[in-house]
């Protein structure tokens, strides 16, 4: 009685009385005699005295069809199917039937009665007590006043699909009955005056399980909803008590004579009156006093309390439809208990500051998290009025995801609230709903807290729980000045970064930065080298170079590798040793190191490293003050520059900024830069290598002997071997003077000999030496003198046979036009088989088949043999005519022109000027004579066949 008065009363129903919408507002009317009540499928069935079932509708319309003669004592609305199963009596006497009705079904306008059998147990007749069936139509239990149980098993609707048993007997009347099932497990509860058993249908035997050595009143059983675990509920005068099918549950002292118990969505309604408890024999009476008050009470055993109370008078029974309570009276009035909603039953405990009440209401009726997280808001707030700051923070935790973190934060900012911050934070974070500022916040409470034991539990928890930004956290500790921390933090999640920010700015940790790096995947590997490498090398240079020797060789992160998957993988990784030279700023011994053995292990590095290579050594060369080393080091250079790895401009300019002759004039003739190896020799004033430098390259270039010559004439000092040896050496190209000069003086050229020009130019070039005598140019002048003389004699010898040649030519064409031609071929030209008619003959001398000259001639015309060499003589007179007239044409363009530049741009834009070779050498080896006598015979070659 204690914990029942402890229980807080509600009124979380509304009652009304029902009115009958026909009847102008006045009460609705239950029929006359009831006897029998239940509910489900949308209607409230009545059984009364007279025998007739009654269907009242949602719209409160009444139907009734005669179910029994005399009377309806029991009556079992399934709740799945429309299934009505009925008790009553036919006859006078005890001689109870059960009928089944189909109520989807018709006979004669009345529900259709699928079964009809007699409620007997064994021989003698005796009264039913109470009725239950399962949900699934196999099982149907009838409890009789002398203790014994039917039980029907099968299709209930049908007779011959069922058969029945008598499951139970005993001597105290059976007062409650009720089917649970779990998964494929059917139990049957059965409750009498004196006990409560259990039988579990689904085994063979039926086995029986005594529960308790109590039982309860008729119609105090009830069967909790699933949602409870379906429980048996037994309502005793003093405690109700739950079962489950192998012991008893908890149980709630509800003090009171219990009338009637029922379950409905989490609800136990207790029907009692305050009258003393009537002795266990009147078990079956309905009948009370009509001064009798009966108290109705709902409670709550979730959330332990009295969600409604009333007093009604002479209460027949409460049922549960359309979602309302019905409370049925013998004055035959109706009324609704009508729940009130959710929001409003909330606001009725917030007014009385029931909060965690709110909470397990709320849960209890399935509220959103909105509405839940609204509740614990609002607890918060009145537990932060009162000042329970620490229960205030536990509520707001209970927010997070709906509520703004800021309104909780702001709430508790004061220093004092420092560690009630620090838990909401925290929770924050483990719901991964925190953002940057809020990681920065809590490890600033860490900090402020000095709480390092808290600090390193959230920075060291397990990697599946880390619910902070990682790199916001690693800038607030290092902030903080926890650099272990951080840097823990960052490895630990692989902010590479980071770590060697810290380690190198803040902890001056260079070796373990290295260290860290070389066991990093390949491509970080190289992008932090390339991020940090200056500082490195700068403390650490040697650990320094052996690291970038192997990343720009055959890079495998060290053993103890914080990424285990680049371990497995077997590609070759080669960062390019180029783009780490800069690393080596002011450290060149180290670079030198470097990039000799990038070149021994790799001869096919960049040309950047072996560039910087040959500018270290050449530096080396140059500070170099001991000849042996000196020579060394020249002999490493010129190495370089022979592996034709290197750079040509950028191998040229450092071989000129350290004055390495050496390497300038090998890398000059390796350009074939022939004219700058003369010119360096001039510049250096070196006559034997000029004179050297024209002999080796002159025939690659001719203009180097008129260079010399020039060069030489220009010196005041004695240069007459050195003018003599370039005019007189053996070595010089025959005609070089000659292509130089008519090139220089082109402009007479066409005016006056050539001959007697270019031995005037070397005159006129060395007039400018005041040293050199004529004695210098007498040999040369001798010489040209004799070659102009053979020259002379070699052209009239020419002339002389071209004559005779022209004479020739001439006879022969007369011969042509005036005499007959004797055609005395006997073999074919083309096939060189037997001529056979019919043939084809040339004036040239050549027969062919006619079938040889149609196959293989491109024209009949033209002799096939010939063909050839006569369109090469043509070709020629063409362009002879056409440079003829091409030459006049450019010459008075140029004069007539005000730009000439332009002009001659353009006839070398089109290829004038370029050498084109029109006639080759004929076959056979025949000499210039055949050609003009295929000029002057050109006429009668074309156009003349004969045939035979």
């Amino acid at each position: 009685m204690a914990a029942f008065l402890q229980w807080r009363r509600f009124v979380f129903f509304d009652k009304e009385t029902v009115k009958d919408p026909s009847e102008n507002g006045n009460n609705f009317q239950l029929p006359v005699g009831i006897s029998a009540c239940d509910s489900g499928r949308g209607h409230i069935v009545l059984g009364d005295m007279d025998g007739q079932i009654w269907f009242l509708t949602r719209s409160l319309q009444l139907s009734s069809f005669q179910a029994y003669k005399l009377r309806v004592t029991h009556l079992y609305q399934l709740k799945q199917h429309n299934i009505l199963v009925s008790v009553g009596q036919d006859e006078p006497g005890i001689n109870p039937l059960v009928k089944v009705w189909n109520l989807d079904k018709k006979d004669s306008g009345s529900p259709l009665c699928t079964r009809i059998f007699p409620a007997i147990p064994g021989n003698k007749p005796t009264e039913v007590s109470c009725l239950s069936v399962h949900e699934n139509l196999n099982f149907m239990a009838i409890g009789f006043t002398d203790g014994s149980v039917v039980l029907t098993k099968g299709d209930i609707t049908r007779d011959r699909h069922s058969k029945t048993l008598s499951l139970h007997e005993g001597n105290c009347p059976i007062t409650g009955l009720a089917f649970r099932q779990a998964g494929k497990v059917t139990h049957l509860f059965v409750a009498t005056l004196e006990k409560v058993q259990c039988y579990t249908l689904s085994v063979k035997e039926y086995p029986r399980i005594e529960l308790d050595t109590h039982g309860c009143a008729l119609r105090c059983s009830a069967l909790t909803d699933p949602s409870q675990e379906s429980q048996f509920i037994v309502a005793g005068d003093d405690c109700v008590y739950l079962y489950q099918p192998d012991e008893r549950g908890p149980c709630f002292a509800f003090d009171g004579h219990k009338l009637l118990t029922h379950w409905h969505r989490g609800y136990l309604l207790l029907l009692t009156h305050n009258n003393k408890s009537p002795s266990k024999s009147d078990y079956g009476s309905t009948q009370t006093s009509p001064t009798e008050k009966h108290i109705l009470t709902i409670y709550d055993l979730d959330n332990k309390f009295i969600a409604y109370s009333a007093a009604f008078d002479d209460v027949i029974d409460v049922l549960a439809e359309w979602g309302s309570f019905y409370v049925l009276t013998r004055d035959k009035t109706l009324y609704m208990l009508q729940e009130k909603d959710t929001q409003t039953k909330l606001e009725m405990l917030f007014k009385k500051n029931l909060f965690v009440m709110a909470i397990n209401l709320a849960k209890s009726q399935h509220l959103d998290n909105d509405g839940l997280s609204e509740i614990f808001r609002q607890y918060g707030d009145h537990l932060y009025v009162k000042g329970d700051h620490d229960g205030a923070i536990q509520q707001y935790i209970r927010t997070i995801g709906k509520l703004e973190p800021s309104y909780v934060i702001r709430k508790f900012l004061d220093a004092q609230r420092i560690h009630n911050l620090t838990a909401y934070l925290q929770a924050l974070h483990r719901q991964s709903l925190a953002n940057a500022d809020h990681t920065t916040l809590l490890l600033n409470c860490y900090t402020k807290l000095k709480d390092s034991s808290k600090l390193e539990e959230f920075i060291k928890s397990n990697e599946s729980e880390v619910h902070f930004d990682v790199e916001i956290a690693i800038k607030v500790l290092r902030q903080a000045g926890y650099h272990s921390h951080a840097v823990f933090l960052a490895e630990r999640h692989m902010h590479h970064e980071w770590y060697l920010k810290i380690q190198l700015e803040d902890l001056k940790n260079y070796q373990e930065a290295l260290r860290y790096i070389g066991r990093l995947p390949f491509d970080q590997a190289e992008s932090n080298m390339k991020r940090y490498g200056k500082i490195l090398m700068h403390h650490v240079p040697e650990s320094t170079t052996i690291l970038l020797k192997r990343l720009c060789t055959d890079y495998h992160p060290s053993k103890d590798s914080t990424d285990r998957d680049s371990l497995d993988r077997p590609a070759e990784n080669k960062a390019n040793s180029e783009e780490f030279i800069p690393v080596f700023a002011n450290n060149p011994r180290e670079l030198r190191a470097f990039l000799e053995h990038m070149i021994e292990v790799d001869p096919f590095s960049p040309e950047g490293v072996y560039d910087t290579l040959l500018e270290l050594r050449l530096q080396d060369w140059a500070h170099e003050q001991d000849p042996g080393k000196k020579k060394v080091l020249q002999e490493a250079a010129l190495s370089l520059l022979r592996s034709d790895n290197t750079v040509f401009d950028k191998a040229l300019v450092l071989c000129q900024m350290h004055n390495f002759k050496e390497g300038v004039l090998y890398l000059y003739e390796k350009g074939k830069l022939y004219q700058q190896i003369m010119h360096y020799h001039m510049q250096n004033e070196e006559y034997g290598k000029v004179v050297e430098a024209c002999k080796r390259y002159g025939d690659s270039e001719v203009c180097l002997w008129e260079q010399a010559l020039g060069y030489f004439a220009r010196k005041e000092e004695n240069c007459k071997a050195y003018i003599s040896e370039v005019l007189v050496d053996p070595f010089s190209p025959e005609g070089v003077y000659d292509t130089l000069l008519e090139l220089r003086l082109q402009d007479w050229a066409h005016e006056q000999d050539p001959g007697l020009m270019e031995s005037f130019a070397v005159v006129q070039t060395l007039a400018h030496n005041s040293t050199a005598s004529l004695s210098v140019i007498k040999d040369y002048l001798i010489n040209k003198l004799e070659r102009e003389t053979q020259q002379i004699e070699e052209d009239e010898r020419k002339i002389r046979q071209y004559r005779e040649e022209t004479a020739h030519l001439r006879a022969e064409i007369q011969e042509l036009k005036t005499c007959a031609k004797i055609f005395q071929k006997t073999k074919c030209s083309m096939c060189n088989s037997p001529l056979e008619l019919p043939s084809v003959h040339f004036l040239c001398g050549h027969s062919f088949h006619q079938h040889c000259l149609e196959s293989f001639a491109e024209s009949e015309a033209e002799c096939p043999t010939c063909t050839p060499e006569n369109r090469k003589v043509m070709d020629m007179l063409r362009a002879q005519d056409q440079k003829r007239d091409l030459h006049d044409h450019f010459h008075r363009q140029l004069k007539c022109s005000n730009d000439g530049f332009s002009v001659i741009a353009d006839y070398f834009g089109r290829g004038v000027f370029n050498k084109l070779t029109l006639i080759t050498d004929p076959p056979g080896g025949k000499s210039g004579a055949g050609n003009l006598e295929a000029e002057f015979n050109r006429d009668l070659l074309i156009n003349t066949k004969r045939n035979v």
